[in-house]
Order: structure tokens, then C-alpha cells, then sequence
């Protein structure tokens, strides 16, 4: 092993123990590689040693920087977060949880089916697991446990349910993910789709077959209004704001007719209109959404800039052929290197957050798997259904900890853990099933092209 690789295990072992550290994860990624760069020039310098890292290629940290900040791909994060938090203050999900309840009311596990179908609306249109998390944990979870649910199952259903954001389009690490892997959004965009609707099938199916065999966790309420005409009309009626701004959003982007940068401005401006119709918004409003616009965006483009720096100087010292001989090396042929990846990847997704592993890891290993002849965009969704996975995995399962700061007291942490642990094993059933069946996520983007 040479002096090189030695320093890329070095500098990728110190990234991983400095995130436990409580250093803001951009501090650590740009004081890395300052120290590293330092560091690789000096032993080139004494020892001669045959690495890339000099004063010149430490330069191009700030044309890489540059290229960030001046990516016109990028500006759609913001408006998909904004589009997100107004989304969550315009009153449409309480108004879908109301005629939801009441559709559903007959049913054995109606309300977390309501739960999950509103998840799965939510996930279309705002893509923020945070707010997600909390606004079905207020709407949803109080009534659950009023009507006897059984806590795991009403709390692990909260939790799964809002992980979806993440994945279904328009996601924001769908749009970092691109800019990574310098790939068409819109194709991440139609690639993700089926997957994101099968994991909210699967657990729709769950919920289902967990009411059937255990009637006592998932009662029907007693007081439930029966089905009729109106009830349907006024399911409809709820279904079509939210419905219209995800047409309005996507469908331009399947349809070629704005860009995602282009549809993210159309989401942020539909949401406040929803907001301005119902009557939520006002001054107050309008600022926090802003503020916390910008605090995420700052947050997230601060990570952007530190892994920048971060990989250009691992890449120096000769970090991605380490990653690729590592991979080409290993003994299970091409679709054993692609499972051993994805197993990393869960695996890292119980430590780190889905940021670095998509800033820093997806960069390394997407190159080896196209290289193998794999579809790019199949594996691509494939990563990000295993990221997705890390918001439910302890001890960094930020989705459990979303939930239990919104939670009533008597729900323990413990609760959450065992509630969760039926929806990670069917994320994990979704991800063999896209493994298997490719065409889950590439025949929709044949089609629209």
C-alpha cells in the first residue's frame, strides 16, 4: 500500500471519528482538508512521494467552489424548500386527514392507512423529512392512540411514512445527487417515482395485513360515520390542491416543459397560493418560512463547499483508485461489488447523515458501478432508497428523533425503535425487489424519452 492510500484512509477514518465529535459537519469537511492538503504537500515536498497534491492542485478547491455556487441546477433546493415549509403551514394536510379519517373509518387500521396515503401526498410535494415527520405526528398520532392503536404501530407508521420526502420526486437528494453525478435531474426525477410508490404500497399492505391478524392494535372506531356520496366529494375536493401542485411541479418536468430549477420556482409560488386560499398566510408566516428556507439552504450548500474541498484533496492523494481497486478486488463478481456497496451504505446510514454519504461515498463508488455496465440512474435510486433507510436506523435515525420531540411523554425512545423495525425490514424488501426487477426504475424514463 502506498504512502497515498495510507493517507486516504487516514483522512477518510478521521472524517468518520471527527462526526461524533459535534463539529458542524462543514467545519470538519473543510478543516480536513485544509490539514490533509498541508500535509500531502509537505511529505511530496521531503519525501518525493508520487501523489497529485501540490500548491497548484489545491488551487482548484476554489474553481470547484465556484462551479457550486454558480450551478443553476442548485437553485431549485431552495424552492423545493420553501415549496416544502409553506406547504406545511397552508392547512391542506389537516383538511386531507380530516375527510381521510372519515373515508377510512370502517376499516381495521384506517387511520394509519389515512396516515400513510397523506404521507405518501406530502411526500410529493414538500420532500422535507423534518416537517413531514412532525405535521403527520400532530395530525395523525394524537388520534391513533384516542382510538386504542397499538403505540408501535401508530408511531412506526409516522416515522416510515416520512422518510418518503426523501425519495419521491421532487426530492432535494435527488437534485444534489444529480449535481454530483452531473446527470439529468429529470431523470432521477421519473427514476424514483415507482420505487418511492412501491415502499408506500408496501407499507400500506402492512398496515393492512398487521390490522387483520391483530384486530385488538388497530381497532375500528366505534363512532365512524358510514360512506357516502358527499364524504367521497369532499375526499375529492381535498385531494385536488394538493394533486394540482404535484401535476403542476412534476408533470412539467416529465413533460419537457420547464426545467427543475424552472418547476421548483412554479411549487414555491403554488404552494403560497394554497396558503393565501386557505387563509394561513400572513406576515408571520411568510418570515419563518424564510428564515427557515435559509438556514437550510445555507446549511446544506455550507456541506456542499466543505465536501468539495473534501474530495478534490482525496482525490489528490489518490482516494477514488484506492475505492475503485478496493471494489474491482473484491471476490463476488459486478453484482456482488454493487450488494457490497449498498450494504456499506446501510451500514454507514446508522452513523452518518444522508448528506455526507451523498456529498462524499456516491461520487467514489458511482463511477466503478457504471464502469461495470450498470445502469446509472437504477443504481443511483437504489443508493438513495438505502439513504433513506438511515432517517428510521439507530443511533443517528433522525426521523425517531423528529417524532419523539413532538411525541406525548408516556412514548418512549424504545417504543419508536421496536415501532420502526417492521418498516425498515420492508424498506429492505422494497430495495431486493428494485435490485431484482430493474425496470421499476428504468421503464419510466425510456418512456419519456
Amino acid at each position: 500500500m502506498s504512502a497515498g492510500d495510507i493517507l486516504s484512509l487516514l483522512m477518510f477514518g478521521s472524517f468518520i471519528l471527527l462526526i461524533f465529535s459535534g463539529f458542524p459537519v462543514a467545519w470538519v469537511l473543510g478543516g480536513l482538508a485544509v490539514l490533509f492538503t498541508a500535509l500531502g504537500i509537505v511529505l511530496k515536498i521531503d519525501f518525493d512521494l508520487p501523489i497529485a497534491m501540490d500548491w497548484g492542485y489545491s488551487s482548484l478547491v476554489v474553481e470547484r467552489s465556484w462551479d457550486v455556487m454558480h450551478n443553476w441546477v442548485l437553485v431549485a433546493l431552495p424552492m423545493f424548500i420553501f415549496m416544502g415549509l409553506m406547504l406545511d403551514r397552508s392547512g391542506v394536510a389537516q383538511r386531507l386527514m380530516d375527510n381521510f379519517v372519515k373515508l377510512f373509518g370502517g376499516v381495521r387500521g384506517g387511520m394509519a392507512i389515512t396516515v400513510a396515503i397523506i404521507g405518501i401526498l406530502l411526500a410529493a410535494t414538500t420532500g422535507i423529512i423534518g416537517a413531514s415527520v412532525v405535521l403527520l405526528a400532530l395530525l395523525g398520532l394524537p388520534q391513533m392512540l384516542d382510538n386504542n392503536y397499538k403505540p408501535e404501530l401508530a408511531v412506526g407508521t409516522v416515522c416510515a411514512v416520512g422518510t418518503l420526502g426523501i425519495l419521491i420526486p421532487p426530492s432535494i437528494m435527488l437534485v444534489m445527487m444529480a449535481d454530483r453525478l452531473a446527470m439529468p435531474v429529470g431523470d432521477l426525477f421519473l427514476g424514483a417515482l415507482f420505487p418511492g410508490l412501491l415502499l408506500g404500497g408496501l407499507f400500506v399492505a402492512y398496515i393492512l395485513l398487521y390490522a387483520f391478524f391483530n384486530p385488538e392494535a388497530a381497532p375500528v372506531p366505534k363512532n365512524h360515520e358510514p360512506v357516502n356520496i358527499r364524504l367521497v366529494f369532499d375526499v375529492l375536493v381535498a385531494i385536488l390542491a394538493p394533486a394540482a401542485l404535484i401535476l403542476l411541479v412534476l408533470g412539467s418536468i416529465f413533460f419537457g416543459i420547464a426545467t427543475p430549477t424552472e418547476a421548483a420556482g412554479v411549487g414555491a409560488f403554488g404552494a403560497t397560493l394554497l396558503a393565501l386560499f386557505n387563509r394561513q398566510l400572513n406576515l408571520p408566516v411568510i418570515k419563518q418560512v424564510l428564515q427557515e428556507t435559509s438556514r437550510t439552504t445555507a446549511y446544506i450548500f455550507a456541506i456542499f463547499l466543505g465536501a468539495t474541498a473534501y474530495s478534490l484533496v482525496l482525490r489528490g492523494l489518490g482516494g477514488d483508485e484506492l475505492i475503485k481497486s478496493l471494489l474491482l478486488d473484491i471476490p463476488f463478481g459486478a453484482t456482488g461489488i454493487v450488494i457490497t456497496i449498498l450494504v456499506a451504505t446501510f451500514i454507514l446510514g446508522f452513523f452518518l447523515d444522508w448528506i455526507e454519504i451523498t456529498l462524499i461515498v456516491l461520487p467514489l463508488v458511482a463511477p466503478v458501478v457504471q464502469s461495470l455496465g450498470f445502469d446509472l440512474v437504477w443504481f443511483t435510486v437504489l443508493f438513495a432508497v438505502c439513504l433513506q433507510t438511515s432517517f428510521l436506523t439507530p443511533p443517528v435515525g433522525f426521523a425517531i428523533f423528529y417524532l419523539k420531540g413532538v411525541a406525548p411523554p408516556d412514548i418512549s425512545v424504545s417504543t419508536i425503535y421496536r415501532g420502526v423495525i417492521p418498516f425498515i425490514l420492508l424498506q429492505l424488501v422494497g430495495l431486493v425487489m428494485i435490485f431484482v426487477w430493474q425496470d421499476i426504475v428504468t421503464w419510466l424514463p425510456a418512456q419519456a424519452y
